[in-house]
């Protein structure tokens, strides 16, 4: 009880507080209640493991991915390097989905609904900041995903198959963000096993998660963690406590597999 109680303090010390807000205010999020959930697993791969409490204050979490269109109009407001000379997007990667048109950022057609991709940690923090949000702490991501039983998929214990998620497709085969309703989480957020992976916060670090041991320090360096598995990604990989240890984890740089949503 006494660790339990100490989590708590690190969590409300290191994570901003969430803004009073009414049901619905927050337009596209869904609100996730304050307490406690178990996080992580003692059964799956070695850094998802202790499973162990974690109690977090209410907070709300995009009901959906950010897609390519919502990120080409942050380009066209900030552009794609911020005042730090951070880079915040892979322009010149093929796989980017978000291109200059007639001197303007635009998503490809076809692609205005899919999540984006190639955007760096900072390009992730940046664009939510830009909307009076923030990435979702590891934790905060988790407990969106699962709820407070434990779930394996953000749907249930179900093995999933394609009406639920976007997974074991080919390089770069996104779907739109909103295909998957029956895959929702048990708090209506949606897109949150496969399709695209997802930055979160906090550094990559062991568990058990401490909120106010320096991962949820926001300036620019640590490895990230990604969670939620893409479109690339096995079924053993879109489960609700997958870190995405065997993904390239470079913040300064955007992946083809990795999108983002945000907080407040």
């Amino acid at each position: 009880m006494k660790y339990r109680n100490l989590l708590v303090v690190f969590i409300a010390a290191a994570l901003p507080a969430p803004d009073a807000v009414e049901a619905g205010a927050l337009g596209e999020m869904v609100n996730i209640p304050a307490g406690p959930f178990t996080m992580g697993s003692n059964t799956g791969p070695q850094d998802e493991r202790p499973a162990h409490p974690v109690t977090l204050p209410a907070f709300a979490i995009d009901r959906l991915p950010v897609t390519n269109a919502q990120f080409a109009e942050f380009l066209n407001a900030i552009g794609p390097v911020n005042k730090q000379g951070e880079r915040l997007f892979d322009i010149d990667d093929p796989d980017a989905r978000v291109h200059q048109v007639g001197g303007k950022w635009a998503a490809d057609k076809g692609f205005e609904n899919h999540p984006v991709v190639e955007v760096s940690w900072a390009g992730a923090r940046d664009h939510c900041a830009w909307r009076g949000k923030r990435l979702p702490a590891e934790a905060e991501w988790e407990k969106a995903a699962r709820g407070i039983n434990g779930r394996k998929y953000p749907w249930g214990a179900a093995p999933p198959d394609r009406s639920r998620a976007q997974f074991g497709r080919g390089y770069n085969d996104t779907a739109p963000v909103d295909k998957f309703p029956a895959g929702a989480s048990p708090y209506g957020a949606q897109d949150m096993a496969g399709n695209a992976w997802e930055w979160v916060s906090s550094a990559y670090r062991p568990y058990p998660y401490r909120a106010g041991d320096g991962r949820e320090d926001l300036a620019a360096g640590p490895m990230r963690g990604t969670r939620g598995g893409g479109h690339d990604s096995p079924a053993e990989e879109i489960t609700t406590t997958q870190r995405g240890r065997n993904l390239s984890r470079n913040p300064a740089s955007g992946h083809h597999n990795i999108g983002f949503r945000c907080a407040k």
